[in-house]
């Protein structure tokens, strides 16, 4: 049996700036990445219902409702949970992210400090 290798990817949010970038470079110390000053990211490995890749903390809509994306530690696995309602998640699967589309990043929604 062969495996197919799965790209990890990230995004960062730039603490500093306020802007959700693309990183060129990520820091790696035992195992561990980082990026001072940012915030990263992980690709869930899902697209949106147009082809758009979902990112960890995306905010995703369902006709008008939003959603955000998150890692759940306890259930080891990708969760979508309302806005509102942290974190009353259900299993993010490629089912339900073809139903949904990519809004925002739930950074972006968020009032500068």
């Amino acid at each position: 049996m062969e495996f197919e290798k799965r790209k990890i990817k990230f995004k960062a949010w730039d603490v500093e700036s306020r802007l959700l970038m693309r990183l060129n470079s990520i820091e790696c110390n035992k195992g561990e990445l980082y990026k001072k000053d940012h915030i990263l990211l992980q690709f869930t490995g899902l697209l949106d219902k147009e082809g758009e890749e979902v990112y960890e903390w995306d905010v995703v809509m369902i006709s008008l409702e939003k959603y955000v994306v998150y890692w759940s530690d306890s259930a080891n696995g990708w969760y979508y949970s309302p806005i509102n309602n942290l974190p009353q998640g259900s299993p993010f699967r490629m089912e339900e992210a073809g139903r949904m589309k990519r809004f925002c990043s739930y950074y972006e929604l968020q009032p500068a400090r």
